[in-house]
């Protein structure tokens, strides 16, 4: 009794281990297939390592196409555009020199298109499979990310760094929706 007992202890733990290994290995095959995927989609974009890192680092990105990637980067997008225009109301807060307060007051415009137009363009766009609308989007957060750090006549500002994440991210995007376009 004893060793039936023992003998159907350890075919249980046998088959529970094996039933979880085959879990994982499954689930290493859906995240494989997805790499793939990420990487064939971001070699098709103006930046390649900022595309692969933003979207591997969100776990959405393990069970979506192309679309649902492109949805994943104008998430990035919005973010680093939030996290600029914040920055920006906190360098206004400061009571900025003159030559800064003007192209600072631009730049909250710009960065409000972005949140308040561009964005949800893209979004709408993309949700109802209006590509070239998302693409147009994704352009003009590009744009107007240029557009602010242009207004600072000295060439660089507070604000560089950030803008060209933002320029960056909205670029990936686009060419991401350009992807779809074409498919």
């Amino acid at each position: 009794m004893k060793k039936s007992l023992k003998y159907l202890s350890l075919t249980f733990l046998v088959s529970f281990y094996s039933v979880s290994l085959l879990a994982e290995l499954s689930q290493c095959r859906v995240l494989s297939v997805n790499l793939d995927l990420i990487q064939k989609t971001c070699k098709q974009t103006p930046n390649y390592d900022l595309c692969v890192s933003s979207l591997q680092s969100d776990p959405r990105s393990s069970n979506a196409d192309v679309r649902g990637l492109t949805l994943i980067m104008v998430d990035v997008l919005t973010a680093k555009a939030r996290e600029t225009l914040n920055h920006i109301h906190e360098l206004l807060e400061q009571s900025p020199k003159p030559d800064q307060k003007q192209p600072l007051s631009c730049c909250n415009n710009y960065y409000e298109a972005i949140l308040e137009g561009d964005v949800p363009e893209a979004i709408e766009a993309l949700t109802k499979g209006n590509y070239k609308f998302a693409e147009q989007g994704s352009d003009d957060a590009a744009i107007e990310a240029e557009l602010c750090e242009k207004k600072f006549t000295s060439g660089t500002s507070s604000l560089t760094d950030m803008n060209k994440v933002v320029h960056d991210v909205a670029a990936v995007t686009a060419a991401m929706t350009r992807i779809l376009l074409s498919s």
